[in-house]
């Protein structure tokens, strides 16, 4: 089974770091074991986005150029969240009918390898 490293940033602003192995597009809640050791259960609603990351350090002085294009291809795509965080990249799955929908980042040498972008977080999203 394969173990993803997610963060998982939360309506409310707060931010969860750890691991998990049942995250799915399908499911309104997922498990995640938290840095610190905790299990906790995670409810999709309740989330902003869950970001499968490189390394849970990441570089905050890193500027995203969404320049890419991503060889697997997919629709671009533009989304504005509730917060005013703005993001592109690229979506190869159907986004309604689903809690959410995952885009690739367009910056491959950015720490997030994917996104899972919770559709009542966002305000907007155009194709672009």
């Amino acid at each position: 089974m394969k173990i993803d490293k997610v963060v998982v940033r939360l309506k409310d602003k707060s931010l969860m770091k750890g691991t998990t192995e049942n995250f799915s597009l399908y499911n309104k809640f997922f498990n995640m074991q938290l840095l610190g050791g905790e299990q906790i259960t995670v409810n999709v609603e309740e989330m902003k986005a869950a970001f499968i990351v490189k390394s849970f350090e990441g570089n905050k002085n890193y500027t995203y150029s969404y320049k890419d294009s991503l060889p697997f291809g997919g629709t671009r795509v533009k989304v504005r969240f509730n917060d005013g965080e703005e993001m592109i990249g690229y979506n190869a799955y159907d986004v309604y009918g689903h809690h959410g929908f995952f885009i690739h980042p367009a910056d491959i040498r950015g720490n997030n390898k994917c996104v899972f972008v919770v559709t009542t977080a966002i305000r907007e999203m155009s194709f672009l």
